[in-house]
């Protein structure tokens, strides 16, 4: 009855969502744009609803890349949720970051963002490296190309990190439905961004109350 110590938990990880950017955005080929969006509103929304200790950091936004994108934005209001803006494409060489990130405690790390061969392997290689479990949400991830998006996955894979996908990480939070102080909060989140899962369980409750 023991659950096995990777799988993830609200409280034995820190969420780190790495440039969901406009311009990122802009030449990102490997996954269509309305899915990645709604991958990102999935994993922020599922972050904000079990309180995980969750990072949004940003490159050059004033002057390059542009804001976050408003699924982000959404669970992590820009004015409340202190972005932290980098010029590194690196996450872990930003010293603000790098504090920010081990400074939370945990020893997993699980990332997310644009783009995958660049600021995605450059934090999760040096996490490794560091002795941290990394895992990347890859259908939250994107790259100027399906070769650069599934090189970078398969060169993260290689070095020890574990791939995810952004229904699994919301899943695995909510790992029992008799969770009710969750629930209702993680079906709506699905209702509303769960595609063709989200539908089933819109039909699921409308059906059962008849």
């Amino acid at each position: 009855m023991k659950p096995s110590p990777d799988l993830l938990t609200p409280d034995n990880h820190v969420l780190v969502l790495i440039d969901f950017e406009g311009q990122m955005a802009f030449a990102t080929k490997s996954i269509a744009l309305s899915e990645l969006r709604t991958n990102a509103a999935i994993i922020a929304g599922a972050s904000k609803i079990f309180n995980v200790a969750t990072i949004v950091t940003t490159v050059e936004e004033e002057s390059f890349s542009g804001p976050v994108f408003p699924e982000i934005e959404e669970f992590y209001p820009q004015a409340t949720s202190g972005y932290l803006d980098r010029s590194s494409m690196n996450t872990w060489e930003d010293e603000a970051a790098y504090k920010a990130i081990t400074g939370a405690g945990k020893k997993k790390i699980v990332l997310a963002g644009l783009w995958t061969g660049v600021c995605i392997v450059g934090p999760a290689l040096s996490a490794i490296g560091e002795g941290y479990e990394v895992y990347v949400i890859t259908d939250a991830c994107g790259d100027v190309s399906i070769e650069a998006h599934e090189r970078a996955v398969q060169r993260m894979i290689q070095m020890g990190a574990k791939p995810i996908t952004s229904i699994q990480y919301l899943l695995e939070l909510q790992r029992d439905w008799a969770r009710q102080e969750t629930y209702v909060a993680v079906t709506s989140l699905m209702k509303k961004y769960g595609g063709a899962y989200g539908i089933g369980i819109q039909y699921g409750h409308r059906m059962l109350a008849h």
